[in-house]
């Protein structure tokens, strides 16, 4: 989302870092396309003047232009100015209030209120193993409480079940007396949008608050309607009163302004981000993360908490045991690359590391593709398990049927094994090397969910990686498992320095 305001940002601190020294018209110069480039990327205009004074005031000062590093220090007071606009310190969701804790979520149609309702309840139970019951108090769109009651069977949250004919205070009443009665911890209270705001919209809101008592109000904007989602907050606040807001579509290619001028307008924080369609899709808001994004500073410590969800600890002990006898047969691969999908795939991943932004058209250029993920567990899901136990049985014939059921062609087959190959004969040489298996695991015995991210966030400003490693200064050298956390698993085709051993990264045609 932020992709074309950090090429700007990039673009402008180039020209500043490079020079020895900084006169108050070399800044004044950098103030006006720093300006004109918020203003490009939707960011409400007031919010626009008071950021730029506030750097340009910094900047001017004498701590700049004496500073040895003058340019640097001007990113410096950037990204300072621009963690303090997102909000300063992440705000999580509030939970501590009497059970059962009521939280209303606001907002409207089409913003992903629901789905997010769900997000979130999936969120409560799996990661922090509250009780959740799901109500929809939504009669308005069609199939609406129907939409929640699927949502709840397929991540196994309990949803109020519907009567039909029931206003939203009622449904609103009866949701609190079933939790109560339950045992329930959280009751998210899921509340019909319209198209645009209006009266009855409102006092419906302001009814459902007085009959639940809300410990929390959370306005569902989507970030796409740029100014608009801030006007919408503006209005939210005034009649309802919100305790935060949620932003969904974070993943689109929107310019990002809403995210930027939300907190400083609204005076209410963000709490949570939709990064996706799927259920899990769903990160708290850290304002000094998303500013490193879009300074290109990377994000690690966002990198490992994901790493730390997505991969499972006992699985990881199992393949660790299997791979110190120098086994690693194509069922451990797959599962690799499984891994590897959650984490966003090889380019989110990349995204995330320090330096890789400048990179882009050379990472466009070396041709990752992340579905190439996809079609690699396809071909190993068309084997038969003898087959995944031992490759080496693997024979023309049989290549031919492999590619024949999962649509690719034997190249793709033999690229695979090859890759295999490779990463079993270093698993064998490491295996053989004691301890140093140990070092490349790093914490994948389950110690992964044990990394502190305060020590990271530290070790990123310090310019070093967790484990003591250097940052990457450029991807090509220093991707050798440089440029990502020791707890991450051993990542297909990671071992060398050069980038064509990444899975999807060959030549190829790409189909």
């Amino acid at each position: 989302m932020f992709e074309s305001l950090s090429d700007r940002l990039s673009g402008i601190f180039d020209k500043l870092t490079g020079r020895g020294a900084l006169s108050e018209n070399d800044v004044n110069e950098a103030m006006r396309e720093i300006r004109r480039a918020l203003i490009e990327a939707d960011v409400a205009l007031p919010i626009v003047r008071s950021f730029t004074d506030k750097v340009r005031n910094r900047a001017i000062g004498a701590e700049v232009v004496k500073s040895v590093t003058p340019g640097q220090m001007v990113v410096k007071i950037v990204h300072d100015q621009l963690v303090e606009m997102l909000g300063s310190e992440g705000q999580p969701l509030d939970l501590n209030a009497p059970a059962p804790v009521a939280i209303m979520m606001v907002g409207l149609q089409g913003s992903g209120k629901t789905t997010t309702t769900a997000k979130i309840a999936r969120r409560l139970t799996q990661r922090d193993k509250r009780k959740v019951l799901m109500a929809s108090l939504d009669t308005r769109r069609p199939a609406a409480q129907e939409q929640l009651k699927v949502l709840g069977e397929q991540n196994e949250i309990d949803t109020l079940p519907i009567i039909e004919g029931q206003g939203p205070v009622e449904i609103a009443n009866r949701a609190m007396s079933a939790a109560k009665l339950g045992g329930y911890d959280v009751v998210m209270l899921d509340t019909a949008g319209r198209i645009h705001i209006d009266e009855p919209l409102m006092v419906e809101m302001a009814d459902v608050k007085s009959a639940a008592q809300p410990h929390e109000i959370l306005l569902v904007a989507d970030s796409l309607t740029g100014q608009d989602a801030v006007n919408l907050a503006k209005s939210f606040d005034e009649r309802v009163g919100i305790t935060g807001i949620a932003l969904t579509r974070m993943d689109g290619d929107g310019r990002g302004g809403a995210a930027l001028s939300m907190q400083a307008v609204t005076g209410k924080p963000v709490k949570l981000i939709g990064t996706g369609e799927k259920s899990d899709a769903l990160e708290d808001f850290h304002p000094k993360r998303i500013a490193d994004r879009i300074l290109g500073m990377g994000d690690i410590v966002s990198l490992v908490e994901k790493a730390a969800e997505a991969i499972d600890a006992e699985q990881a002990a199992k393949m660790a045991k299997k791979m110190q006898k120098g086994h690693f047969d194509l069922d451990d691969l797959a599962e690799q690359l499984k891994q590897m999908e959650k984490l966003g795939g090889m380019s989110g991943m990349m995204g995330m590391l320090p330096g890789v932004g400048k990179m882009k058209k050379q990472i466009e250029a070396s041709n990752i593709d992340d579905k190439m993920f996809k079609r690699q567990v396809a071909i190993i899901q068309s084997m038969t398990p003898t087959e995944r136990s031992k490759p080496e049985l693997l024979k023309a014939s049989r290549k031919k049927r492999i590619a024949a059921g999962s649509g690719v062609q034997v190249a793709e087959v033999n690229k695979l094994l090859k890759m295999h190959r490779q990463m079993a004969d270093m698993m064998k040489a490491m295996g053989k090397k004691k301890g140093m298996l140990g070092k490349l695991m790093g914490g994948m015995g389950g110690g992964m969910p044990d990394v502190d991210p305060k020590q990271l966030e530290e070790m990123a400003k310090s310019g070093q990686m967790p484990g003591g490693m250097e940052l990457p200064k450029g991807l090509p050298g220093g991707l050798g498992g440089a440029g990502l956390p020791p707890g991450m698993p051993g990542l297909p085709g990671l071992g060398g320095p050069k980038l064509p051993g990444l899975p999807g990264m060959g030549k190829g045609k790409k189909r």
